[in-house]
């Protein structure tokens, strides 16, 4: 962070709540004109501040409203053992996030689906099918209290 101005960290909190402004609008709240604006969010891609623009979408509306996480331990800790569970986690489209983790486990994936049946089914026929799987821990979401992709800083 220490290449960045405030400008930029505004530049970047505004594009965090819209990734869609208007170049226009963004240089209006931020009393600059455009040309300078775009100029430091081309920087601020090309530097890395800025990896991609997404659009986040309603899990409910495309009937993927279940929420669960489920805590992986491996069998083994090999290093290819790991690589390989890695590889074919990320292949799982159902898997939306994935975190290497310290503990009594070795991984905490989350994981959307339709419903429990659908949960069942993504069980028995995908991770059950990973290889070096140990055991597993289920926890299912009841109700989604906080959600962002904004950082703070």
């Amino acid at each position: 962070m220490e290449n960045l101005d405030a400008t930029d960290i505004q530049i970047l909190k505004h594009l965090q709540e819209d990734s869609n402004i208007n170049i226009k609008d963004l240089a209006s709240k931020l009393f600059l004109t455009a040309t300078p604006i775009y100029e430091r969010i081309k920087r601020l891609e090309r530097e890395g501040y800025i990896m991609k623009y997404v659009a986040l979408l309603d899990k409910q509306k495309m009937n993927l409203g279940m929420i669960v996480f489920c805590n992986v331990r491996l069998k083994e800790h090999a290093r290819n053992v790991g690589s390989n569970f890695v590889r074919d986690i990320v292949a799982l489209p159902e898997i939306i996030e994935s975190y290497n983790i310290a503990g009594d486990y070795d991984f905490m994936l989350k994981i959307l689906v339709k419903d429990m049946a659908s949960y069942q089914d993504f069980v028995m026929n995908k991770l059950s099918t990973i290889e070096n799987i140990g055991n597993t821990q289920t926890i299912f979401v009841m109700g989604e209290i906080k959600h962002s992709t904004a950082l703070n800083f």
